[in-house]
């Protein structure tokens, strides 16, 4: 077949989250190649993603640069793919998840933490319960790739960044910090888990088959699904994280003060659905609260 010519992102960690797909298809005797596309939530940094466009402003140019035939495929992190999705696309592979967890950096002995950086209303939500007994400390916005987040920490612009730990495995990167307890703040859907997206054609998900993971398919599945269910998006603090079929999902309240939780055992796609709309009717006036406060529709 052609050379495949795969999107991606500019940033540092989409590359190499890119490069290593390119690797694994040169191994399988694929012939494939990069092409860098700028998204918008790459080149506005200065609003939160409910602001301009919400999770799917790191996808949208690349799904459509697929479907114009720019391109034949593109890779992202699995948590950045919204749960509407184009006709004509299909998510071809997913690797083995890197670890899922939230990874706490910091410069400086913990006591003297009293700003901590995140764009993300989950870990807002998340620092805020946790936090909730020393007032002093405040969760500011920051955006931007992670080199970008971590210059602006090492700058003393923050105490502390929250960052996923999977990105600085990905690109090599050893901080000082720690990782942050699965209990008190549950990742989002499929974070640490990178996706391939290609064009609905045998030729195209054939080179890609042997890439694909069965068990981090399934985990990230079963969160996906619970997720379209509850709905929300990235607007609404939420957390679902499946490993090896153990389920564990909660929305907060924008200040943290307020949760709903499920756990359990999911051992498919259809019952993770089933969990999903008995969690979203739970869960409805946190999700009803947090879009309106932000300013969305109901």
């Amino acid at each position: 077949m052609p050379t495949v010519r795969i999107g991606t992102r500019g940033s540092k960690l989409a590359l190499a989250q890119t490069n290593n797909v390119l690797g694994l298809l040169n191994k399988n005797g694929v012939a494939a190649e990069s092409e860098i596309i700028t998204t918008v939530g790459d080149a506005v940094l200065d609003r939160g993603l409910h602001q301009i466009g919400g999770q799917g402003v790191f996808v949208r140019e690349l799904d459509n640069a697929i479907l114009r035939g720019e391109i034949d495929a593109a890779v992202h992190s699995m948590k950045d793919i919204p749960a509407e999705r184009p006709d004509g696309l299909v998510t071809a592979a997913i690797l083995p998840r890197d670890p899922p967890w939230d990874f706490f950096v910091f410069n400086r002995p913990v006591d003297e933490i009293y700003s901590v950086g995140t764009s993300s209303t989950r870990r807002r939500a998340q620092l805020l319960r946790y936090y909730q007994c020393m007032p002093q400390v405040r969760v500011e916005p920051l955006r931007g790739n992670v080199d970008t987040r971590l210059s602006k920490l090492n700058d003393g612009l923050y105490d502390a960044i929250v960052l996923a730990e999977a990105g600085l495995v990905r690109l090599g990167y050893h901080v000082n910090g720690v990782r942050l307890p699965l209990d008190m703040f549950v990742p989002s859907p499929n974070q640490g888990t990178v996706a391939v997206v290609c064009r609905d054609t045998p030729e195209l998900l054939e080179a890609f088959a042997p890439l694909n993971d069965f068990r981090t398919a399934l985990d990230t599945g079963i969160e996906r699904a619970v997720m379209e269910q509850v709905g929300g998006g990235c607007f609404t603090p939420q957390g679902i994280f499946c490993q090896n079929g153990h389920l564990i999902a909660e929305v907060l309240s924008l200040d943290g003060t307020r949760g709903e939780r499920i756990t359990g055992t999911v051992g498919s796609i259809e019952e993770a659905r089933e969990i999903g709309v008995q969690f979203k009717e739970i869960a409805a006036d946190l999700i009803e609260e947090a879009r309106a406060f932000l300013g969305l529709k109901v």
